[in-house]
């Protein structure tokens, strides 16, 4: 029988859609499960199934039992071979983080996938409770998710209906690129009554000009990803002293692990945003 492959005279016990809306069926709660992105790690851990890891991608850092899992490369081109060394009786995987000829090959060999694309922080809650049902942790992930939820709640209620601050949000500088409306940092900035100045365009990350910044004239600027502590980002954009976010001095860092993670840790990134726009008021 293929790895992960459903026997014909059993049924599954579990059977949950993944990001794909495919079907994802296993006969007994995942025991043995391989992650293929940082964040996918770092949920299965919050649901309560990071006993269950055996392999994971580079970056993979957080919780710190993370890093004494077997490390099976980068997330965008995963070792096939090491994958069904390890006989996985789960693997998540991430859709757009993920080279699609992998997880193709890898489902050929017949693992079982479960296929992530969080991109909303409602996403966060739900994928953690899908977790805990593929590895029979539900308990556990219902817990975690909830408390996400109610986390949520509690600032949406605190600072969603304050005064809007518009926000440029960079992640990169050659060339400049920002986040849209369908992006889980636009959530973020939303969350905190703030205004993303690019949530309009097409794309997750459109590339942008920097005439268009200047003109658009945030009211705050934050930069994280590759970015992080870069002073150089911040010594360009002071080129246009005449910007309200350059003048009053509102250029920003955010740690990338707590803003541009899809895991429960970015909530730790929404209070620092939200404290930066509330100073921006």
């Amino acid at each position: 029988m293929l790895f992960g492959a459903l026997p014909s005279w059993g049924l599954p016990v579990v059977s949950v859609r993944d990001d794909r809306g495919v079907l994802v069926s296993l006969l007994r709660p995942a025991c043995r499960i391989v992650s293929l992105a940082p964040h996918a790690a770092e949920l299965v851990f919050a649901a309560g199934a990071g006993n269950c890891l055996v392999g994971v991608t580079e970056f993979s850092d957080y919780p710190p039992a993370a890093k004494h899992i077997l490390s099976l490369g980068d997330s965008g081109k995963v070792d096939v071979e090491r994958i069904l060394a390890l006989k996985p009786d789960l693997v998540i995987a991430w859709q757009s983080g993920n080279h699609r000829g992998d997880l193709a090959q890898l489902e050929r060999m017949g693992m079982t996938l479960f296929v992530t694309e969080p991109r909303h922080l409602k996403d966060i809650p739900r994928l953690l409770r899908e977790i805990g049902q593929l590895a029979g942790t539900d308990a556990v992930a219902e817990r975690s998710a909830f408390e996400f939820e109610r986390l949520v709640a509690d600032m949406k209620k605190k600072f969603s209906a304050r005064k809007p601050v518009s926000v440029f949000y960079q992640i990169w500088d050659a060339p400049l690129m920002t986040v849209n409306g369908e992006h889980m940092i636009n959530d973020v900035i939303e969350l905190c009554g703030g205004r993303n100045i690019y949530s309009a365009l097409s794309g997750l990350t459109p590339a942008v000009s920097m005439e268009s910044v200047v003109a658009l004239d945030p009211e705050v600027m934050i930069a994280s990803g590759g970015l992080y502590q870069n002073e150089q980002v911040w010594k360009t954009w002071q080129r246009f002293p005449s910007m309200r976010a350059v003048s009053k001095e509102r250029l920003y860092f955010i740690h990338p692990d707590f803003i541009q993670r899809q895991t429960p840790r970015i909530l730790e990134g929404a209070k620092r945003m939200c404290e930066l726009l509330d100073r921006a008021r």
